[in-house]
């Protein structure tokens, strides 16, 4: 199958799709690959490629290190495609709550080195978060959002708050915030309807108030790193429309943090606009899994190990 580029989307993985060995192929096979993974290591002063390849999984599951990780592998399948098929470009880019900063970054708004310290500084900043105010986040499976809304809205009590923070597919949303108003939700939420509310294992309540404590420390920043006007739009996760302008990229990543991720009206927009084939720039499928369940008829495609270079071209 030939893909239309004028009808594709790249889109950019965020936490829960890392894995060891994250990759090692790519970089063995690819040159341009090879030296993002070189160029990350030298840029944080350390073999920090060794984690993504070997782990152990503890390490790597560290918030603080799996958001660089997964930065560095999805701009290194962005390079490795852009140098294997030049001229070939997407009509536009996305990316789930991290992945928003990689797909900014392959949209040449930002350079890899100023993403790489971003994306480390946000790791580092949301970890904080966590010990500073912890809380936790759950998926629950087969309520819709309005219904959810409410059950949050019931949920929550001064000092005590739940929201939804992801709009992953329809009938799987992830709800954020302190754990005993979390807990209450989660029981709301099956009183509701919900097929099943399951807590997740994290320590951190992202897209939610309890990363206020390190708001004003994220803007400083993203304030501080180097911005340019998109070459390609970048489909907000806080707007879900496309963005070019590099002080609405901005914008978007600084919401972000407190916001929902709206990855359903993500791509129900880009597939508004003629979009019917999406690319899992980096690691895993999760992605994939989430648009096929949100729209029919779509092809998905892996972009982020030697082999799926050739089925994509």
């Amino acid at each position: 199958m030939t893909i239309d580029f004028a009808k594709t989307a790249f889109v950019f993985p965020g936490q829960g799709s890392q894995a060891v060995g994250m990759g090692r192929e790519l970089a063995a096979s690819h040159p341009a690959a090879r030296q993002l993974f070189e160029q990350a290591d030298a840029l944080l002063g350390f073999a920090f490629s060794a984690i993504m390849w070997d782990g152990p999984d503890t390490d790597l599951n560290d918030t603080l290190n799996t958001q660089p990780a997964l930065f560095i592998h999805s701009l290194a399948s962005w390079e490795a495609f852009r140098q294997a098929h030049p001229g070939r470009v997407p009509v536009f880019v996305a990316g789930h709550s991290l992945g928003e900063i990689s797909a900014i970054a392959a949209a040449g708004a930002l350079t890899f080195e100023d993403g790489l310290q971003l994306v480390r500084k946000r790791g580092e900043l949301m970890k904080r978060a966590g010990e500073l105010n912890p809380g936790g986040m759950a998926a629950v499976l087969g309520l819709d959002i309005p219904t959810l809304e409410k059950v949050c809205a019931a949920a929550s009590q001064p000092g005590e708050l739940v929201q939804v923070a992801n709009d992953n597919s329809p009938g799987q949303v992830v709800i954020s915030g302190h754990k005993p108003a979390l807990e209450r939700a989660m029981e709301g939420a099956k009183a509701a309807g919900a097929k099943r509310a399951i807590p997740l294992a994290v320590s951190i309540a992202a897209h939610s108030p309890l990363m206020d404590s390190i708001q004003a420390e994220w803007d400083a920043a993203v304030e501080a790193a180097k911005f340019i006007d998109a070459s390609i739009p970048v489909v907000g996760n806080v707007t879900a429309r496309p963005l070019v302008a590099a002080a609405d990229l901005k914008a978007d990543i600084r919401a972000q943090m407190q916001s929902r991720v709206r990855w359903v009206e993500s791509a129900q927009w880009m597939n508004s606009q003629g979009v019917n084939t999406f690319v899992e720039t980096g690691t895993g499928a999760v992605l994939a899994g989430l648009v096929k369940r949100i729209l029919e008829g779509v092809e998905t495609y892996p972009l982020g190990n030697p082999q799926d270079f050739d089925a994509l071209v």
